[in-house]
């Protein structure tokens, strides 16, 4: 087989964000994963793995996303800063009852993300946290003033703010994140919303010069625009920046990571590409609503869905990778490149 490739031809520009990445307190990811502390034999910088900062870097990852997922609905962030040793433990209750000792927090994370050269998306918690608790940690990580959170976030070590240009409203508030229905999420939106704001320029003259975080609504599945349509119009196109949707591919009966026939191969792909209509039936909603394209449709969570290997924790989520789910991403990209 031959291809030619043309770099001189012209085509619509592809945001870099549509190759962000997921992280969740989930199974492997963190914990065992990216997170192996200061004491581990593995090479790692202030307790991030060497090698997979490196192969971050090596792909130019955009943005992470995080602490989830569900996790995030469950997470008080107040837990994770200050010394690792007085932070309180919790029972992670959505991915297998793991034990969270909460030593990977905000400023790990943020210290992950300015180690792989990419942007901090985090996801706030709208499904058991207050508005208060979420406004404390958008001044905590954006204050470059003498407020109360600035004070407690130099105490922590670090003394200048960071940059936040994305924060997630909640996180599938139709399900995991506190099962409300569209309408009830989308006044939710609103009045946390109204608090997440960036706080590095206050009390400056040239506060209005600073860029606004970008706030992402959570949204559904792709095969809800019930759920699109409601949010598009009772949170409108000028309070949010992005909407979030979801798009997990199943194989069919056969789910099996890696055992599966032939025939599924044919499946998953076939499955993949329908994903395309339902994900063009969400941006016609939003293109109703917004005929400006002002919100972006934000796909943060995407990808093969399969059963867990046998005998892993259930709640682990752990499944195999193999060529067909090469084929999945590389069907699913390419179809986020055409729209």
């Amino acid at each position: 087989m031959k291809a030619n490739i043309d770099i001189r031809a012209h085509g619509d520009r592809i945001d870099r964000h549509v190759y962000g990445h997921f992280s969740e307190h989930l199974g492997r990811c963190v914990y065992g994963g990216y997170w192996v502390g200061e004491g581990s034999s593995i090479p790692n910088v202030r307790g991030i793995r060497s090698d997979i900062v490196q192969a971050l870097r090596d792909i130019r990852v955009p943005n992470i996303r995080w602490p989830g997922g569900c996790f995030a609905d469950d997470y008080n962030w107040m837990d994770g800063i200050g010394p690792r040793e007085s932070r309180p433990p919790m029972i992670n209750v959505h991915w297998g009852g793991a034990p969270e000792n909460n030593h990977f927090g905000t400023h790990e994370f943020m210290d992950l993300c300015e180690q792989a050269g990419c942007e901090p998306y985090i996801c706030g918690n709208v499904g058991s946290g207050t508005v208060r608790e979420m406004r404390n940690w958008v001044e905590y990580l954006t204050d470059a003033g003498s407020s109360p959170m600035a004070a407690l976030r130099r105490a922590n070590g670090r003394v200048e703010p960071w940059d936040l240009p994305f924060f997630g409203i909640g996180n599938e508030n139709w399900g995991c994140g506190g099962n409300l229905t569209a309408e009830y999420y989308a006044n939710e939106f609103r009045r946390y919303a109204t608090y997440v704001r960036n706080y590095k320029g206050m009390g400056t003259a040239d506060w209005w010069k600073v860029p606004p975080v970008v706030k992402i609504a959570g949204g559904a599945n792709v095969e809800r625009p019930d759920w699109t349509r409601t949010l598009m119009r009772d949170i409108g196109a000028s309070r949010m920046g992005g909407l979030s949707v979801h798009c997990y591919v199943k194989p069919g009966e056969e789910s099996h990571g890696t055992v599966f026939s032939e025939d599924s191969w044919y499946r998953t792909a076939a499955n993949t590409l329908a994903k395309e209509k339902l994900i063009q039936n969400n941006i016609d909603i939003m293109d109703e609503y917004d005929p400006d394209k002002k919100v972006a449709m934000a796909v943060d969570e995407w990808g093969i869905w399969v059963d867990n290997e046998p005998g892993s924790n259930p709640g682990f989520l752990y499944q195999q990778n193999t060529m067909r789910s090469a084929l999945c991403a590389v069907l699913m990209l390419h179809l986020f490149h055409r729209h």
